[in-house]
Order: C-alpha cells, then structure tokens, then sequence
C-alpha cells in the first residue's frame, strides 16, 4: 500500500446533462494502489493487490449511491441492465443505479436523455467502436436520436494512436468517410487513428448532434491518467453515470 493522499480526484463532464443526471470519471490520483497502479486503480484484473483495488473501489463508493454495476468488458458490443456479466456498455432508468465502464485508452462514452429518464456508459476500443457498440447503447436507450446527448472522455489521442491497416480497412468497410480519421504513421503500413473522430461520425451517423468531451490524451498525460499502451502493466479509470432520485 502506498503512502499517498487517498482522495481522489474526479473529471467532471461538461456538458448540458439535466440536474438529475450525475457523471464523473476517475483519475489516477488518489487512492492507495502502490506502483505501477499508483494510486487510484479499479481494476482487479490488472495484477494489482486485491485488498489495495478493494479499498480504492470502497473509497469510491463514498462518492455514489449504490454500488456500480461492474462489468467483464470484452470489447464487444453486449449492452447490460444489469453488472456482473461480459458486456461493454450498460443502461439504466432506474434511479441511483450506477453505469460504469473502466478504461486505459479506450474511449469511455456516456449518454443521458435530455429529459433525464435514462442514461448508459460505453467502452469504445477500436473493435467495439467499429463493431458498433454505440450505436448498440443508443439503440437500447430507446429514446429519439436528437433527445440523446453524449460525452466522449480520455482516450488515447490522434498522435498516440498508431495502428495497422486492418484497422483503418474495417473503419472504411462500414463508412469510406472514416479515412478521414486517419494520417499516415511513420512505417509503412501503419496509421494514426483519431478515436475521437471515429466516435463522433459514428454518433452523428446515428443522428446524435449533442456530443461533448474529447480532445484528452491518456498516453501522453502521464500524471493524469492510466494508459496501458504506454505503461503495459497499469492501473482502470472508471467513467460513471446515474439518475439521481
């Protein structure tokens, strides 16, 4: 256990989500995770010592009313009701009922209604993104396209994100446009992908015009943040979201 502040610090949405509906998302400050999880990891799958992740998920708990419906995430496209299960996104109408998704460079999405009756969490890597989770979540939400608002939160950034060419030929395989979220890398068959503007033309795609976020790095915020293509063994960020009663 690490001798460190145990408060966390948590990233506020910024966005026109109505009262009722409450959002953050962890960082990697506080907590009492002790290096390479230093501090505030909440995964217990990342090699972390079970009773530090256990504590910092106790401290989270502080913060919200019920205990988040954690998930198995398994890049996919399932939409939960409900936690404990493999799935990458999750919904809820109910009040105090709390979404989560973790992340380390995938991009965390969460949605509201505009009149607050529901609300959802993704996790967008790039095989769910392309595999069509958000627009699985929208599709669960069950609510009109222009009532849906969504925040896109740290991911890995446009300059980090290298990829192959497999990845860009399944982006381009679903919308020629997605060639446009990509530049040329520095070898030869590589490609840097914009995982934000992949998100943004598939929501836009699915009629969402209140998109909000992006635009933060996880690689290259190091203080900040967990990144797992930059660090390999690290800790979970989790992004939550829940109707207040």
């Amino acid at each position: 256990m690490s001798e460190t502040n145990v408060a966390p610090y948590f990233l506020m949405p910024d966005w026109p989500a109505p009262a009722n509906v409450m959002a953050l998302m962890t960082t990697r400050h506080g907590g009492v995770s002790s290096a390479p999880w230093d501090g505030f990891n909440l995964g217990t799958h990342v090699g972390d010592d079970p009773l530090d992740v256990a504590e910092n998920r106790a401290i989270l708990r502080q913060h919200l009313p019920a205990e988040p419906k954690w998930l198995n995430q398994v890049h996919g496209t399932v939409v939960a009701t409900v936690g404990d299960c493999d799935a990458d996104a999750s919904i809820s109408t109910a009040p105090d009922d709390v979404c989560v998704i973790m992340t380390a460079d995938c991009l965390p999405v969460l949605f509201c209604d505009r009149a607050g009756t529901v609300v959802a969490a993704a996790h967008a890597g790039w095989r769910g993104l392309c595999q069509g989770v958000l627009e699985a979540t929208l599709e669960s939400m069950q609510r009109p396209a222009e009532d849906i608002m969504a925040w896109l939160g740290p991911a890995i950034g446009p300059d980090q994100f290298e990829v192959g060419s497999e990845v860009r030929d399944a982006f381009m395989a679903h919308d020629p446009q997605a060639a446009s979220a990509f530049k040329p890398g520095a070898d030869e068959g590589k490609w840097l992908a914009d995982i934000y503007a992949l998100a943004g033309q598939r929501l836009a795609a699915a009629g969402i015009g209140s998109i909000h976020g992006g635009g933060l790095c996880t690689v290259s915020d190091r203080r900040n943040f967990f990144s797992y293509r930059r660090d390999k063994q690290t800790g979970r960020m989790a992004a939550l979201i829940w109707l207040t009663s």
